[in-house]
Formats: C-alpha cells, structure tokens, sequence
C-alpha cells in the first residue's frame, strides 16, 4: 500500500492522521513480501492489546529470526531484554518491583515537588524573557521528575534526555515496514552503552550505599527468592528513564499546541483547575497522542475480528488512528474538553502492558497546563507552523517559541 513509505516521511510528521484513516479504511493492510499487518480501528487495537497471544517479545516475530546488518554494523551482543519487552511471568514479576514508585498514591506524594519544578521553569523563562514550550517546560520537566524518582543527579538532565531521544527512535517502525533499522543506529547503540555503563555504576554505589529510591528498592528486591541480577536492574533502571518521561515531553507539548487553539479551556483551567484539567488531559492523550503506535506479536496463530494472523506476525497497531475512529468516538476529529468518552482511548495501551507510568504523566500534565494557564498571558506561536522530531512513533513538536503579554509571578495562587 502506498501509504506506508508516507507513514515514515517526515513532511507527514505534522499531520499524520489522514493517513491513518486511509489505513483504517483498508484494514487489515499487509506490509508486502513481509510478515506484517496493520490494524487502525479501535475495535481491533483493543482486541489485540487485550489478548495474551499477543506477544510484546520480538523474540516471537519473524521479523526478529535474522541479525539485522543492514545499515554495515555488526549486531549487537545479546542482552536481556527490559521487562517492556518480556512475556508473564517474568514480565509480570520484574513490573510489580518497579510499580512501588509509580502507584497512583505514590505519585500523588509527588505533587509539590512537580508544582515547584513547574514554577521554577517558567520563572528562569520569565528571567530570559523567552518561553519556548518545549525547551522550556515540556522537556525539562518529565526528565527532571523521573531523575528524582530514580535517584539520579538532576543537572544531568540534558545528557539523559539526549541518550533517551535517541534510543526513542528505535521503536519506530523501519523494520517493520522496509526491513532496515531506524536511521541512527550507531548512535542509539552507543547511547544505549552510555546509560548501561551510567547505570552499572549507579547500581554499585547504591550496593554500598542504599538510598530512598528505586534503584536500591530493585537491589535489595527479590524474585522467587533470588535477587534481580545486575543485567536485570540496569535494563530495569533503563527503561524508566526513557519511558518515564519520553511521552510525557510529547503529551505536554503537543497538548500546549492544542491549548493555543482554544482559549476557552486556558481560561477553564486558569479558573476551575481541579474540574478542568483531568477531562482536558484525557481529550489530549484521545486527540493527540505522544505514542502513536506499538508493535505486537502473534505467539500463535490468531484470529482478529475476522483477520487470521499467522504465528510470528507482527502486528503494527495504529493507536493514534484507533483514538480517531468514528465507530468508537462522536466527532473524532474535533477536541472537546467536555467529551464523555475520551477516556476510552488507547494511548497508554491496555492489557498486561498498560503503561506504568500512566499516573505520573497524567499528573505531570495536569499540573504543567494548569500552571501555564495561570501564569502565562496571552500565548501564541512565535513563528508559524512548528517543526516536528523526526520520530515516527514519539510524535511532538521538536521546539514551540511563544509569544507572551506576560508570565505572572509564581505568587499567582494555584
């Protein structure tokens, strides 16, 4: 199908969803001489997120069978895979370890932290006269927060958040639709080498040393009476840095592109934050997601409403296309703060591998648009159309200068 290449330019990257609804009209579409198939209705992204068959382990893909040389490089060793990427009952043991931080109580406990963090940035914005909404709040903000629930030196954060973009790019779907990697492959990997060695040290200095995070909760944690091995706790480590905060930076700033729209719900969230801000979240997450897409495995032979899905297929889900379907959502198009049905969307996935961090993005969102609303006067694009990263999957704006009447000062009550 042509579509497929336009899925993976970068001129679509602005505006994606025309071709997913070209994609939800054919479905299923079968990537030609490749064991692939794509689903964008929600109907069958639901029924694959739900059904255990569906495997998260590229381990089961025949797309995985081959050592992928395609861009000259040698592959990689072989490396324990993070628990994102595991089958139960491993999946299900190593998850519960890590959720201890990111319980809905837990993350609630995080709440004045966040809202000082948010001050703090749009302060130092307000001091350079200059507030971009990426660099300045939706950026810096997630990576910050997840440094802090690790346990990690916070004036780092530039140098975890470059390594975690570049490794974002590995999910895109390169293999999937053209059997070559992702570009950048030889930078992700040296990247990947850079936080498994950070993390290495890390885990050893909390061996000495136990602190209150989760770094140490994993050292001391065990699994069926034995402790996680170091492989374990460093590919563990590695992927709540990434996870923990890469959609988040999308959510917020293609959620702040949004809100320049519709001043209305600005003023909402400015006056009624605590009624506004869960429905707003939850319409943007639906309308606007940061993960596009996820890729799905078929353990065996399946069936998806009516679609036979031979073993070792892998299953592209369109999630972004699913949150648009008209048989699912009214007016799917449109935002609607006041939509009854948002939260049926897909953007933190379902099943077993429904997001972890789900509280602590959603929270981290609410509290970054309320405080822009408060504090933050007249917003509107500096410039015109903004330029997009080029990832496919990890969609969102790569920079969003503003123009501003004013930014209040933080004494602006919440």
């Amino acid at each position: 199908m042509a579509v497929l290449p336009r899925i993976l330019d970068p001129r679509s990257r602005p505006d994606p969803y025309p071709l997913y609804e070209e994609i939800r009209a054919a479905e299923p579409v079968w990537v030609p001489g490749r064991p692939v198939v794509i689903f964008a209705s929600h109907e069958a992204c639901e029924a694959v997120l739900r059904d255990p068959r569906a495997s998260n382990d590229g381990r089961h893909a025949l797309l995985h069978r081959a050592p992928d040389t395609a861009d000259g490089l040698a592959p990689p060793p072989a490396e324990l895979p993070s628990f994102l990427f595991m089958d139960p009952p491993r999946h299900g043991a190593l998850r519960r370890l890590a959720a201890t931080g990111f319980t809905p109580r837990a993350v609630r406990r995080l709440t004045p932290m966040i809202r000082e963090l948010i001050d703090d940035l749009l302060d130092e914005a307000a001091a350079r006269r200059h507030l971009d909404g990426v660099a300045d709040l939706a950026s810096p903000l997630p990576v910050t927060v997840i440094c802090r629930v690790l346990g990690v030196d916070t004036g780092e954060r530039d140098w975890y958040r470059t390594r975690s973009s570049l490794l974002g790019r590995a999910v895109d779907p390169y293999l999937a639709f053209l059997g070559v990697p992702a570009p950048g492959l030889g930078r992700r990997r040296r990247a990947e080498a850079e936080l498994t060695e950070f993390f290495g040290r890390l885990a050893a200095d909390r061996r000495a040393e136990p602190r209150d995070d989760i770094v140490s909760d994993l050292l001391a944690a065990e699994v069926d009476g034995e402790p996680l091995t170091d492989e374990e706790i460093v590919t563990t480590c590695r992927l709540l840095l990434n996870a923990g905060h890469e959609t988040t930076v999308s959510l917020i700033a293609n959620g702040l592109l949004t809100l320049l729209d519709h001043p209305g719900t600005l003023a909402a969230l400015r006056d009624d934050p605590v009624a506004t801000a869960p429905a707003v979240v939850e319409e943007l997450l639906r309308l606007q997601p940061p993960l596009q897409l996820v890729h799905r495995h078929a353990r065996e032979d399946m069936d998806v409403r009516g679609t036979r899905v031979p073993h070792g297929t892998t299953m592209v889900l369109l999630l972004a296309g699913a949150n648009r379907d008209s048989a699912a959502f009214g007016c799917p198009h449109r935002f609607d703060a006041a939509r009854t049905d948002a939260s049926r969307h897909l953007s933190f996935g379902l099943g077993t591998h429904y997001c972890l961090g789900a509280p602590l993005g959603r929270l981290e969102a609410e509290l970054a648009f309320i405080r822009f609303a408060q504090r933050v006067v007249g917003p509107e694009l500096a410039e015109g159309p903004p330029r997009y990263r080029p990832h496919v999957v990890l969609r969102g704006p790569a920079s969003l200068p503003l123009h501003t009447r004013a930014i209040l000062d933080r004494t602006t009550p919440w």
